[in-house]
């Protein structure tokens, strides 16, 4: 559904506008930065419970006698002779090791994948997906446009979708998923023990009624508060998780974004991009993402220049903020990986034409709590 500034809105978007959510064109959708406020938000789910509506992400099925087969030979991670409902995160990437997308792929049945992949990209990696199945007996299909999803986070997001949904999330474990009936609306509904905040969680789709269903219960409940996608990026981003664009794109690889725990170099058949990640491995990366603090209150947003000792231009942020949970100036920054040394010294970032101190940090700012 479009309106007539071929703005999309998911199913939600009304609600969005009776909430009084901040709205703000994103990936081509009309979506909620921020209700409340970011830092409320952001605190809400690293503390207790909050809610995104996540249906502008696009989601592709792969069906077919080789469809675990076509899957592995697209993406970095190992699927093969997984159990059923299981969940992989991975990157597809192009023949020079530059990423498509980063995506998580969703195991339903022996011959049967769910592949939930950035909302920017559902036109770019369809057309890309759909150019490497014609070699495999696959079936590939876009369902997006039919397919809702929203993000259930915070310690008590267990207890809160029990209470309140009647869903009994207990039994998974992170990374698993089980298709269920949804017991208010008697209809189908993916739940998965995933997320993007750093925090324990689920992640339910469904078709549009059946997220609306949910929306509504939590929010009147009272025990979630609804949450944007300003927080949605605070969030991940204390806990070192890339957002396509920023840390990972066409001409970043997982390797240079330091993802090589879920690029699989021995997988027996291979997959796109293979060669010249191994090559990577081998030879070093010219250029390496890396955590800074800032030695200041300054803020060093995407973009900013990240300086050499001598002066030099070695880079640049591709995210950065006030970090709300360890109220720090942090930053992540793609540099020459001659000086991604935690040792190195004199480094800063220039804000605004002033320069400011930086240290190399880890870039995970933020301890995770993920239920295992």
């Amino acid at each position: 559904m479009e309106n007539n500034q071929d703005i999309k809105v998911t199913p939600l978007h009304s609600r969005h506008i009776a909430l009084g959510a901040q709205m703000s064109p994103f990936a081509g959708y009309d979506m909620p930065i921020q209700y409340e406020g970011i830092t409320e938000e952001h605190n809400a789910v690293r503390n207790a419970c909050g809610v995104f509506d996540v249906s502008h992400m696009g989601e592709v099925t792969v069906d077919g006698p080789e469809a675990e087969r076509f899957v592995n030979h697209i993406f970095t991670n190992d699927i093969a002779g997984a159990p059923v409902g299981k969940v992989f995160y991975g990157m597809m990437l192009h023949e020079n090791g530059g990423t498509v997308d980063d995506l998580l792929v969703y195991k339903r049945g022996a011959n049967s994948f769910l592949l939930v992949i950035n909302a920017a990209n559902i036109a770019k990696d369809v057309d890309w997906i759909m150019s490497h199945a014609s070699e495999y007996d696959v079936k590939v299909t876009d369902i997006s446009d039919f397919t809702a999803q929203i993000a259930v986070q915070g310690p008590l997001a267990e207890q809160v979708i029990s209470n309140v949904l009647r869903i009994d999330g207990s039994p998974l474990a992170f990374y698993t998923f089980e298709e269920i009936i949804d017991p208010h609306t008697g209809k189908p509904l993916l739940l998965s023990r995933t997320g993007y905040t750093g925090e324990d969680g689920f992640e339910l789709y469904a078709e549009p009624e059946v997220i609306e269903s949910c929306w509504d219960r939590l929010i009147e409940s009272g025990e979630c508060k609804p949450c944007g996608l300003g927080c949605r990026d605070t969030l991940r981003f204390e806990v070192g998780l890339p957002l396509y664009g920023d840390e990972l794109s066409d001409t970043i690889s997982p390797i240079e974004a330091g993802l090589g725990m879920f690029v699989k170099l021995d997988k027996p058949e291979g997959f796109i991009g293979r060669d010249a990640c191994a090559a990577q491995k081998a030879e070093g990366v010219k250029q390496k993402l890396v955590g800074l603090e800032i030695l200041d209150r300054a803020i060093a947003r995407h973009g900013a220049e990240v300086l050499s000792p001598e002066g030099e231009v070695i880079g640049t942020v591709t995210t950065g903020y006030r970090g709300i949970s360890v109220d720090k100036s942090i930053a992540v920054a793609l540099i020459d990986a001659r000086y991604a040394s935690k040792e190195q010294q004199g480094l800063s970032v220039r804000v605004r034409r002033k320069t400011y101190p930086v240290a190399i940090t880890p870039k995970r700012f933020y301890k995770k709590s993920y239920k295992q």
